[in-house]
């Protein structure tokens, strides 16, 4: 069976259209220039790049929000993300229909809530509240780990990709010799246009766990990794029916929907989405928001002076960096948004990481202040389909940067921070740091 093709299309230099999709922009955050001239001239904007279906353009908060109420209009199981014409007819070939995994993103109601509704109570405050000495502990762990590094470091290797994993893992139960295997697998998933991020797991993975040693080339077998994750899974989820445990894997196992047990794809991409998703975007956010308060050093001096505004930062931290950039919607039904009508069967994606850059929702949106009351940011989407982790996501930011910031004398930037290279979930893959740390 064939790789999914990694390769993206063409992209013509100066059209507006091409560059809304080229990952190269989002590597550069050099998109912002596209997104702040589509939010001032043309916000819901018909774009037909080269290798992709068209689809129209979301780019404005507001329309952002009314397209994620109206989920009954504008569905999720069509067309989740952007893709090239090729892996759209690639996944066609290997699954019969438009999604390689059907998580609670690719799924619409009834069945999306019935089967969000299985791990819901899990992520919720409440129980989320019995974590909060065992999350506070990992942030320790891995606080101490920096300190023991010398001095200096790439935080986003060191620190931000393996704190949140090791939560999610906790939360799944399963065991954490198993994180360099996850680690990998996320990225492919994620970031499979990117030879460095690749390289770097395989790597990673090898020192770690010779059990799932990477082949070391810089291409992405997408059918592979999905069929690693299903049979590691696979005996997850064996285990947990015979042995259940107080944890969310032993709730996918055991899940039972209108009666039934769940489906076994079902399952494994349940479980994909809690472990790859779960740790991923929070890792990006953890490394931004650091990032930002070196840029901003007074801005850095306000929070070390206040650790009341931490929440304020976290939320201002998730926004800045937005790590899912985009999520697909279909039309079911002819639809009048802003002055366009938007066709049975049109496709829009909704561009995230513009909406919280737009002036209308944001004072200065382009300055990062830690005293900002984000309330209504989008990086969590909206509506029915809001982000299951985020209270968890939340906890966790505020838990490192409650261990961190006290301990911290002093950071500065270390070397070039650089981003992945990729336009669905992206943040930083390298953050060099020097530093000194009680």
């Amino acid at each position: 069976m064939s790789a999914a093709p990694t390769v993206f299309p063409g992209y013509s230099l100066g059209r507006i259209d091409d560059e809304i999709v080229n990952p190269e922009l989002y590597q550069s955050e050099g998109i912002h220039e596209v997104y702040s001239k589509l939010r001032r001239e043309d916000p819901v904007h018909w774009t037909e790049p080269n290798g992709f279906r068209p689809f129209w353009s979301v780019t404005k908060h507001a329309d952002i929000l009314e397209v994620e109420k109206n989920h009954q209009i504008f569905v999720n199981r069509l067309r989740t993300y952007l893709s090239p014409i090729q892996g759209e007819e690639w996944v066609k070939s290997v699954t019969g229909d438009t999604h390689l995994f059907r998580t609670l993103v690719d799924l619409d109601d009834p069945v999306h809530m019935k089967l969000r509704g299985l791990t819901q109570s899990w992520f919720m405050p409440p129980n989320l509240k019995k974590l909060e000495t065992r999350i506070a502990q990992i942030a320790k762990d891995h606080v101490d780990r920096m300190a023991a590094l010398g001095g200096e470091c790439d935080f986003v290797k060191e620190v931000a990709l393996w704190y949140p994993l090791r939560v999610i893992m906790m939360i799944l139960g399963v065991p954490p010799e198993d994180e360099a295997f996850m680690l990998k697998m996320t990225q492919e998933i994620f970031g499979p246009g990117d030879p460095d991020v690749a390289a770097e797991t395989a790597n990673k993975a090898d020192a770690n766990t010779a059990a799932f040693s990477a082949s070391g080339d810089n291409t992405v077998d997408l059918m592979k990794t999905a069929m690693k994750l299903f049979e590691y899974f696979g005996k997850v989820t064996a285990d947990r029916r015979a042995h259940p445990k107080d944890d969310v894997a032993s709730v996918i196992a055991n899940g039972m929907i209108d009666g039934q047990p769940i489906g076994d794809r079902e399952a494994m991409s349940y479980y994909i989405i809690v472990a790859t998703a779960g740790h991923d975007t929070t890792s990006s956010t953890v490394a931004g928001g650091l990032l930002q308060l070196m840029k901003n050093p007074e801005q850095m001096a306000k929070l070390k002076a206040d650790m009341s505004l931490v929440p304020n930062f976290v939320e201002e931290s998730i926004r800045w960096v937005t790590p899912v950039k985009h999520f697909m919607r279909t039309a079911t039904q002819d639809y009048k948004l802003r002055d366009k009508t938007i066709k049975e069967g049109d496709g829009l994606c909704m561009f995230y990481w513009s909406g919280n850059r737009d002036d209308e929702a944001f004072e200065d949106p382009f300055k990062f202040k830690v005293d900002r009351n984000v309330s209504k940011h989008v990086a969590f989407g909206y509506g029915v389909h809001v982000c299951l982790g985020m209270h968890l996501a939340r906890m966790e930011i505020k838990a490192l940067y409650n261990e961190l910031l006290p301990r911290l004398k002093s950071i500065e930037l270390n070397g070039q921070p650089k981003n992945t290279l990729a336009n669905f979930v992206s943040g930083l893959k390298s953050l060099p740091v020097r530093y000194k740390i009680a």
